[in-house]
């Protein structure tokens, strides 16, 4: 696994300090892996903050098709909607892993928005960068073909370029979860992910999938 820089550590430990110093309104809870944080439709009430594990963000539509909005990483918070007004939640979020979270009642947050400049500078910083990660995932989307947004994915997954480590391991993850997220057919991840494999971009390790950083040449490729 890649190791945080100290930029990273340091913004997550002052996230941490600033964040446990909310009282009352702050809370600190677990959540085991698979377990549902919140789901769509729920009404909004707290934002979170991870401080240990990963969690997936979905959406359903009336549909009933289901999507991978994010996958978070510690240092992230979610589940802000209710500070922009809105009542119910708008997307779901499952922990991926055994996590360990900071839940913040929507008032306290705001109130410590306010009055703490550290935390609302950081907060800022995290809005910004889901903005600009949501865009570039929109426009991947619409123009990339599928081989592409499956490397995106499985890079997404382990963290590649936030950490700086040249191989990364990520838990297992299965096809369904990898289709869902690239937007293509489990069969299809199926035979991409034998054509990663024998390229020496992907191995399959005891501790989990390898991802090697070659997988970016699929990414950059033209």
């Amino acid at each position: 696994m890649k190791t945080p820089t100290n930029s990273a550590k340091n913004n997550c430990l002052v996230a941490e300090s600033l964040l446990a110093d909310i009282t009352p309104g702050a809370l600190a809870v677990a959540f085991l892996s698979e377990q549902v944080i919140f789901a769509q439709g729920d009404k909004e009430g707290a934002v979170f903050y991870i401080q240990e594990g990963a969690v997936r963000l979905t959406v359903t539509s009336r549909f009933g098709k289901q999507a991978t909005l994010s996958v978070l990483s510690a240092g992230a918070f979610f589940g802000d909607g209710g500070l922009a007004g809105q009542s119910l939640r708008m997307k779901s979020a499952t922990a991926m892993t055994d996590c360990k979270l900071f839940q913040i009642d929507n008032q306290a947050m705001m109130e410590a928005l306010h009055s703490k400049s550290s935390l609302s500078d950081l907060f800022v910083r995290h809005l910004v960068a889901r903005n600009i990660r949501y865009h570039r995932a929109l426009v991947e989307q619409l123009f990339d073909p599928s081989d592409k947004r499956l490397a995106r994915v499985l890079l997404l997954h382990a963290h590649f370029g936030e950490k700086g480590a040249p191989e990364m391991v990520v838990a297992k993850i299965s096809q369904r979860d990898l289709a869902k997220m690239a937007d293509i057919s489990p069969h299809h991840v199926g035979s991409l992910m034998k054509d990663f494999r024998k390229a020496g971009f992907v191995t399959n390790g005891k501790s989990g999938l390898q991802i090697h950083a070659s997988l970016v040449s699929v990414v950059l490729r033209s």
